[in-house]
This record gives C-alpha cells, structure tokens and sequence, in this order.
C-alpha cells in the first residue's frame, strides 16, 4: 500500500537501495569568482556543475512529513527545539506522526541525503543560504536558540567508532547552517532533529571487485578507483581525473562530494580499526599527519564549499583519516574520520599543512588525494 503512495507522488522504485542524490550545485567557480562553464581541457574543468545525477525532488505531503523521491525517505519537516543526543535516540521509538509510528533517528548516510550544495555561508544569518531546501524543510539558524547562527547541527544515530577531543563519546552529525559533517560529543550540546522512516538499506553499500583495479557500489551504481592517487592540489585533481584512462574507461571524473561520502564505512577508523574509514577492498596510501603519527589522507571532491568571506577559494573534502585540529596545545582529532570539511583550491604548497583554523583549529591542506569514480549502468550488467 505505501508503495503505491510513494508511486502515485513520483517515486520510482530504485532497485539498488542507495541512490545518491544530486549537491545541487550548477553554477561554476574558480578559486576566486563565478565563472562561465569552462570547456573540455580548460583549468576548473570537471567540477561539481560539470556533471548531473538525481536531482533533488521533494513531495510536502500536507501532514507535517515530506517524501524524498530520490530516496524514498520519508522526513519529519520541522525538527521543532533542540534537544540532546539522548533525547533525540529514546524519542524516536515513541515518536508518531501522520499515523506512522516506525520512525527513527537517521544515520550519518541518510542525513547527508538532504545536504544541498547550492547553500552559502556568510558573516551572518541574513547573508546566508542553508544547506538545506528550506521551501520543503522547516529551518533555524542557531542565533534563535542564543549561540552562533551557524549552530544548526542535526543529530544522527551514527557514533564514531573512536573519540574526539580529550575521550569524547562522538556522534556524526550534519550541520546544514555551514555546510559540513563533524563530530560532536554526545554530552553538553543539543541538536536539532528529523526523524525518517522507509528504505532502511538506504546507506548500505553493496561492493563488488571487479579484479581490474576497480570496485562498483551495486547500491549507488558508481564504479570507483580501488587504488589512490598522489597528494595533488584542486585543479591537479579535477584534470587528473578527467584525463585518467584506466581499467579500459575513459570516462572517469573527480566524485562530488555526495559522492564521496557514499563510500565512507563509519564503523572504521585509524584508531580502532588500524585502518582508513573505508571497505577493506579500497587501497588507500598511509601518510604521516602533521603530528608525526601515521594516518589516512583527505580527499577531494568536486564541490565548491560556499564559506566565509573568500567564499569560492574552497572545495569539499572527506576525511578518511583523522580530522585533526589543534587545540590545547595539541594535535588531536576534532571531528572524526569521514569527517566532510573544506580546504583551499589553490595555494602555495610549501604553507601547508596549516592549523589553527576555526574554533577546533582545523588542520588545513592544499594537497589532497583523489579517488576517481565513474557511472555505470546497472541494468546492462543484470
């Protein structure tokens, strides 16, 4: 019965379970401005515009829920108050709504689904766009609630699996007022919350390897780099991957950031698990952090990151490592492996790595790694 419901507004069934849906993103930058779309070959080629997936699609149905079309989620629309991780776990089982009582608190993957690129950060709320389609979603900008407007984080169900800080139980949540994924302590911080129902393989990666050097995500349909590239810069990357002739492909590209978060397995991490936040099928290099110790790198996306005053200097990445920061006179991991941050496009190298930036003193980087990906046709291979 629901089934049809979801048919009748739109939805098409996705056979594979874990549909990425689009940044939004379709304007162009370079480090410095807005830029007409650049052609085949040009610098800034292959960015996030240059390339279209599942657009996002939304349904209000007028009963204080709203169906992703994409994903086949069904979202509570208004997070209400803010509340504590605790709370936001043990209301979910009591939680009702538009007759429904199977909803639950999202995981770090479900969430992510709503984040929409085409949002901006300014010096204020009023010089701001959410991360968020705020035409279907109810939105707040933290200066309500009397702390920073960029505190709108939301909660998940996702704990990281080692800790942030000084021993921090952490949970990943996304904050839809910046544009990021970070580690929160679970304790002495309140969120807000939407909780979902439907598609519960939403998020589960289904790979496969190919015994080419490649692996596909039956659930996303997208065929991924089982090895790495080299540390490169943001324009390094985005040719690198459009030039990349491989496995017998030539249409491999830099990941937008959706993307790239897909195949982040955030029950793993360097502490823990000795290892990078990802399937063990992937090869990822080992560097030595900042800090002397060994670790997994950022990588990059395609996405341009809308924040703060030189608003088009950065693009997205994922944390497959440790999201280091310095703090208290120390390195120390702020916010998680498959953290999702932003570095510098373009700089003099020989700066990097930075710290000191942000409030958690985030570690910055102009030279990132690159896991290229393509599309595939899932029906041609049935």
């Amino acid at each position: 019965m629901e089934l049809d419901y979801l048919e009748s507004i739109g939805y098409k069934s996705k056979a594979y379970g874990y549909p990425i849906v689009d940044t939004g993103q379709d304007t162009f930058y370079n480090e410095s401005r807005i830029i007409h779309a650049p052609s085949e070959g040009d610098a800034f080629y292959g960015q996030d515009a240059t390339y279209t997936g599942n657009a996002p699609s939304y349904v209000d149905n007028g009963d204080g829920t709203i169906t992703d079309l994409v994903t086949g989620l069904m979202w509570q629309q208004d997070p209400g108050e803010k509340m504590t991780w605790q709370e936001a776990m043990a209301g979910a089982d009591s939680f009702e709504l538009a007759g429904y009582d199977d909803w639950r608190l999202p995981t770090i993957k479900e969430l992510y689904s709503l984040i929409n690129f085409k949002g901006e950060t300014g010096e204020s709320a009023q010089t701001s766009v959410p991360y968020l389609d705020s035409q279907y979603f109810n939105f707040t900008y933290g200066d309500v609630t009397g702390e920073r407007f960029i505190d709108s984080q939301y909660a998940t169900s996702t704990i990281y699996e080692s800790t942030t800080f000084e021993n921090n139980t952490t949970m990943f949540g996304v904050n839809f007022a910046d544009g990021r994924i970070k580690g929160y302590p679970v304790d002495g911080k309140d969120f807000y919350v939407m909780y979902v129902r439907g598609n519960t393989s939403y998020g589960v990666n289904q790979f496969v390897d190919n015994g080419d050097g490649t692996i596909t995500d039956y659930a996303t349909g997208l065929m991924w780099m089982k090895y790495d590239s080299g540390a490169m810069d943001f324009v390094e990357a985005l040719k690198w991957s459009e030039d990349l002739d491989y496995a017998g492909y030539d249409d491999w590209r830099l990941p937008n950031v959706k993307e790239l978060q897909s195949i982040v397995d955030y029950s793993k991490s360097p502490d823990t698990t000795d290892s990078a936040a990802i399937s063990d099928l992937f090869q990822v290099t080992q560097v030595t952090a900042i800090n002397g110790e060994m670790d997994y790198p950022y990588f990059w996306s395609s996405t341009t990151h809308l924040d703060g005053r030189e608003k088009y200097s950065n693009a997205a990445y994922v944390s497959f490592g440790e999201a280091l920061g310095y703090m208290n006179n120390q390195f120390m991991d702020v916010h998680g492996a498959g953290a999702q941050r932003s570095d510098p496009k373009v700089d003099t190298a020989s700066e990097y790595p930075s710290y000191g930036n942000g409030p958690q003193g985030d570690v910055r980087m102009v030279e990132n790694y690159v896991r290229a990906v393509r599309s595939v046709d899932l029906d041609a291979l049935k």
